[in-house]
């Protein structure tokens, strides 16, 4: 089974081709900082080839959503050592996923403040996940040159603490409506500066972070995460293909590792004015970095995803929360555990730590 065969990825030595992909399981405390059963929880998925962490706030800056980690205090640092240690102590990989969530946020976590975005624009058709509830997205500030470039300069910090924390790795979350995506988004982007406009400047901010992570810790520890067809967070672009096809040509002229390459999901459709193309066959063949496939596979389509030879990886996620030892179930072609949705999002150890394995 292809998905089972060893591999390499930046030098890093892989016992399969299966990642855990980043999910958010808001289990940090109110200061953004992971406890012991973050280390377990981790620990107890070291089968995959690699983790990917959920996703990491690179600065006070960056919070959208209470009870989720961060990576610019010594506090924080300190607390990813003993997951980092954990991890390859027990024979596995593991890459920070650095997340700035601009728009999607709200001041009730902020201190009072606004999220920033790159234009005044909110979210419509959703709401936040708050520590008061769920609430209406807020209007965000629009992001001012100067803040533009101190996030540029807080990813390359985050990245540094990273790797100081241990990590072999940090990916670029430019998915899922955050603020990379939200940059190269007519839905969220109206500027009329450097950042706004034509497709070159909007994708300029996503270029400009990559740029500033492979400088920071070298391009063999980077990698990007994108999702071109997902609407999640209110992403409409006008021609997200040309968009993404000109940022991929622009990440291909960079020296980094490997890009996560998320299809949409049939949860969240795609406007109609979007391509029916399969993102993976349209954006993949043109990648020059290791193709990591993403997003609502399973063993079947996953290895018919690798025999065509685009992705050399294909990353899982609620499969992986509740399998934590999901390569050793495809191997034996065993029965999966079901996840509990209703645990997913903040909470204790049930539904985090409390999944059952296979029986030797």
């Amino acid at each position: 089974m292809k998905l089972l065969e060893k591999t390499e990825l930046a030098g890093l030595k892989l016992k399969n081709k299966m990642a855990m992909s980043a999910m958010t399981r808001s289990r940090a405390d109110i200061h953004g900082i992971v406890g012991d059963i973050t280390v377990q929880y981790y620990t107890q998925r070291v089968s995959a080839g690699l983790i990917f962490t959920e996703a990491i706030r690179i600065s006070e800056e960056a919070t959208g959503s209470p009870l989720t980690p961060g990576i610019y205090t010594n506090e924080q640092i300190e607390a990813w050592k003993k997951v980092t240690k954990s991890v390859h102590d027990h024979g596995g990989l593991i890459i920070a996923q650095l997340w700035h969530t601009g728009r999607v946020g709200h001041s009730i976590d902020r201190n009072g403040k606004l999220p920033l975005a790159p234009s005044p624009l909110p979210i419509q058709g959703m709401q936040h996940f708050t520590s008061q509830g769920m609430k209406d997205y807020e209007t965000p500030q629009e992001i001012t040159l100067e803040e533009i470039k101190q996030t540029v300069k807080d990813y390359g910090q985050a990245a540094k603490n990273a790797i100081e924390a241990g990590f072999d790795g940090v990916e670029l979350h430019a998915a899922n409506g955050y603020l990379p995506s939200q940059f190269l988004a007519e839905s969220a982007n109206q500027r009329t500066d450097e950042y706004g406009g034509s497709i070159p400047n909007k994708a300029r901010f996503t270029v400009e972070v990559m740029q500033e992570l492979i400088n920071t810790v070298g391009g063999d520890k980077v990698g990007v995460k994108i999702s071109p067809f997902h609407p999640y967070g209110d992403m409409i672009l006008d021609d997200p293909a040309e968009t993404y096809t000109y940022l991929i040509k622009e990440l291909n002229k960079l020296d980094f590792a490997y890009v996560e390459l998320m299809k949409s999901s049939p949860y969240f459709p795609s406007p109609s004015h979007y391509p029916e193309d399969d993102e993976i066959e349209l954006f993949g063949k043109i990648i020059e970095q290791t193709v990591i496939a993403n997003a609502g596979y399973d063993k079947d389509s996953a290895g018919a995803e690798l025999e065509k030879g685009i992705a050399q990886m294909v990353s899982f996620g609620t499969l992986f929360l509740a399998n934590p030892d999901l390569p050793k179930r495809f191997e034996k072609d065993a029965a999966l555990n079901e996840p509990d949705r209703a645990t997913m999002f903040g909470g204790g150890e049930q539904g985090y730590i409390d999944y059952l394995f296979l029986k030797e």
